[in-house]
């Protein structure tokens, strides 16, 4: 410890890396490397990582939606090409036959996946916009921001069937005036009058929607349209425990079962699952992590080798000298520690530049992907992951010092004193 702390000691470690200032540069480079590759790769998936969660923080991460689309294949006497509808009631039948279903919401549209979407009139204004008869659960699974002074969709409009409204933030600055209050006004949705009870402010959430999309109840939307018991697609979340892709395989065949199409047909039922995406993503920005731990801690460890051979080097160069130290009273345990010292230094000074670039290129690579829609945000490593991997390399700097340090011991102070 007290050579730790002795002026010239440091003065040695110095003059000894001076000497061999080219050979030192190009074998801390190695260290250097190893550690700015790890925390690149790590810090580059982590960003991937939060990217994804910002881009889908408003979804269930367990969340899928299905529909019904036309059998490929006959059965139990009907032929094949038999058209399939979605009822509200099958939603009731899969929240009791697969527990793991968490909120189902049956969804039905206008000028969503083509055709018209509904004619808008306020005043001399008009548009048309994709239209959606919603229940409320549907902001359990893809949460609807909705500005301070309005609501969403409650218990009570389903209910009573009411002629209420949220519309997008698009289609208030085309229906009403810049300073104008939209909530508690009113607009002609195919020549019906409903009132605005909220706006909603445009978020990313389901394969489809855009800021211009008006919200009505579904019961409300059935009325209008007679759709009578009929639903074009299921919104689903599962626990967050759940396997989401098995939650997508138990809902295929329970619909199977009540619509009576054959267990085999895959054209049946159709169905986007974001859980599976979700966790292949996280799959993905977790096996980078991994595999930039692997390959920077097998570079970290090539560097520090090539940092004890440049230490063997020294020790060999500087045999008059050790010889000289050990003559004058130096202990072998002060020889030893000196050598160990100049290992750990070298290499906890390439960590540490190694982190500093690491973290700067991060820096960069966030700025550039700041105002673009790549799902990528703040690209950072945990501070816990950095020390820890600074303390692997003062461990392996310690390891590898102690051959060139043990060569140094060895070393007879008489024989040291006759080498030229």
């Amino acid at each position: 410890m007290r050579l730790l702390f002795d002026k010239n000691t440091w003065q040695e470690i110095f003059g000894s890396i001076g000497k061999n200032r080219t050979r030192t540069i190009i074998t801390v480079i190695g260290v250097l490397w190893g550690i700015f590759i790890y925390i690149v790769l790590a810090g580059a998936s982590k960003g991937l990582d939060n990217g994804f969660e910002r881009n889908f923080e408003s979804v269930a991460k367990n969340s899928l939606w299905c529909w019904a689309q036309s059998t490929s294949m006959p059965y139990a006497g009907y032929k094949t090409g038999r058209g399939l509808r979605l009822k509200v009631e099958d939603a009731t039948t899969l929240r009791n036959r697969i527990p793991e279903i968490q909120y189902i919401a049956p969804v039905n549209t206008k000028g969503v996946f083509g055709g018209a979407g509904a004619l808008t009139v306020r005043g001399l204004k008009s548009n048309t916009y994709a239209m959606y008869g919603y229940y409320p659960d549907i902001a359990k699974i893809a949460t609807q921001k909705i500005f301070d002074n309005g609501r969403f969709i409650n218990d009570q409009d389903i209910e009573q069937a009411r002629k209420v409204c949220v519309i997008g933030e698009r289609t208030q600055q085309e229906m009403f005036e810049e300073d104008e209050d939209p909530i508690g006004g009113y607009i002609r949705i195919e020549n019906i009058y409903f009132q605005v009870v909220g706006v909603h402010k445009f978020v990313q959430t389901t394969p489809f929607g855009n800021d211009g999309d008006i919200f009505i109840p579904f019961t409300t939307f059935k009325k209008i349209y007679n759709t009578g018991e009929n639903a074009q697609f299921f919104t689903v979340a599962a626990y967050d425990d759940a396997d989401v892709v098995q939650v997508e395989k138990d809902v295929k065949a329970v619909l199977k079962s009540v619509h009576k199409v054959h267990p085999d047909d895959e054209r049946a039922f159709g169905a986007f699952n974001l859980g599976e995406i979700f966790n292949r993503i996280i799959g993905f920005a977790k096996g980078i992590t991994f595999l930039s731990l692997i390959v920077g801690l097998a570079t970290i460890l090539a560097g520090v080798i090539g940092i004890g051979n440049i230490l063997l080097i020294s020790v060999k160069e500087r045999t008059n000298e050790l010889g000289i130290r050990r003559a004058l009273g130096a202990t072998p345990g002060e020889v030893r520690t000196l050598i160990i010292l100049e290992s750990v230094f070298l290499t906890l000074m390439a960590g540490v530049i190694g982190i500093v670039l690491g973290a700067a290129v991060l820096n960069l690579i966030n700025n550039l992907t700041q105002d673009t829609e790549f799902p990528y945000t703040n690209p950072t490593v945990p501070i816990p992951l950095v020390i820890g991997a600074l303390l692997i390399m003062v461990v392996l700097g310690t390891l590898i010092g102690l051959i060139p340090a043990q060569r140094a011991v060895s070393i007879k102070p008489i024989d040291a004193l006759r080498e030229e």
